[in-house]
């Protein structure tokens, strides 16, 4: 179980040059909005310290966290898996089964109380004795109190494990709820999202390798280098927003053309997260660049609070979820709200211009058949 490698010469051993690994650095210390002067101590630390020891816990959920990080590319899963951590326990993607996958599980918490990562994938049931999420015997419940209680640090991964995610949702017939609502004092960090971005994954580990730490938090235990910022402030169709620009029909001339979603139910200016940074699939796109909603999945109660996905989003500026622990300035808010109120006013107005500009490009585009 585990070995002696640290963390560079087992990628070194896999066959990763010093070239891609200092380029794995620079990505790890882009993610954490670190200062370029912070690669040389992202370098040296994982050239020192030990693979750490982790287990993956699932729960109530799609495993869609897990299918998130299959298809991670910076770095990939097979050098997460093989050379950053030494993952032991994990039901999806080991190779044991049955008597020695738990067994691999209870060796970690038993030899290395204290000193491993519990990455918690999933909500946990706890209405009628927890008997919605049962593994091996045991109730959700009491697996996390005993792994997640004895762990160095406990990573939520996904919406699922932070806060009960799509599970607890009106009307919550299991009692789902978050790991830190189950095994309160621990330590634990909450990435959310439906599903989590594999890269703040392992720049999470990264970060606590390399300065002993976690990174710093907002007031839901979120990693400000990840769910500091606005999607709306980094959205490439923000200037759209601003301009009255709106998408008011899947397929229409807008939406072609790239304009906001806003009408169409987006909540990018309540969310937080680095997805219009980071993307997805090897940084190709996401979904607002793809043409589709965001609708908040890394907000706690994103379900309830946020209504149907498609739904234009009531009162936008000033709501509580707008705000962070480092505070977004009165003049943005004020911003914000100018901005939708002015969009409230005038919507109809532009509903009308917009559907005489698509006129004039159609009667020009019929001129030139």
């Amino acid at each position: 179980m585990g070995t002696k490698d640290t963390i560079y010469e087992g990628l070194f051993n896999y066959g990763i040059t010093r070239r891609d690994f200092m380029k794995f650095c620079t990505t790890m210390s882009a993610t954490l909005a670190l200062s370029s002067t912070s690669i040389p101590k992202i370098a040296e630390a994982l050239q020192q310290k030990k693979k750490p020891y982790a287990v993956w816990l699932h729960f109530q959920e799609c495993t869609g966290d897990t299918e998130s990080l299959l298809r991670a590319t910076k770095p990939s899963i097979a050098q997460i898996v093989l050379d950053i951590i030494s993952l032991e326990y994990h039901e999806t993607i080991m190779a044991g089964s049955g008597h020695s996958a738990e067994k691999a599980l209870h060796d970690v918490v038993k030899n290395q109380k204290g000193k491993y990562f519990a990455l918690v994938e999933g909500s946990i049931p706890t209405k009628d004795g927890g008997i919605y999420c049962v593994i091996a015997g045991k109730t959700a419940v009491e697996i996390a109190k005993e792994v997640c209680g004895n762990a160095l640090v406990t990573i939520n991964v996904g919406s699922c494990s932070c806060w009960g995610g799509i599970g607890s949702a009106k009307p919550n017939p299991t009692g789902a709820t978050g790991t830190a609502s189950v095994v309160p004092g621990i330590k634990y960090i909450n990435l959310p999202g439906c599903p989590a971005n594999a890269e703040n994954i392992t720049a999470t580990i990264v970060h606590y390798l390399t300065f002993g730490t976690l990174p710093a938090l907002d007031r839901y235990n979120r990693p400000l280098f990840a769910y500091g910022k606005r999607i709306h402030d980094n959205c490439e169709r923000r200037p759209h927003f601003d301009a009255g620009q709106f998408v008011r029909k899947w397929g229409d001339e807008g939406h072609r053309l790239g304009w906001c979603l806003y009408e169409m139910g987006c909540k990018g200016p309540m969310a937080y997260q680095n997805c219009p940074t980071v993307k997805w699939n090897d940084g190709i796109s996401y979904p607002i660049q793809s043409g589709h909603p965001c609708f908040a999945c890394a907000s706690n109660d994103s379900w309830d609070v946020f209504g149907p996905i498609y739904n234009r989003a009531p009162h936008v500026p000033g709501a509580s979820y707008q705000a962070t622990a480092d505070k977004i300035g009165a003049a943005v808010v004020a911003g914000t709200a100018a901005a939708v109120a002015t969009h409230a006013v005038i919507r109809t107005f532009l509903g009308y211009k917009q559907k005489e500009r698509f006129s004039k490009e159609k009667n020009e585009a019929d001129k030139m058949k």
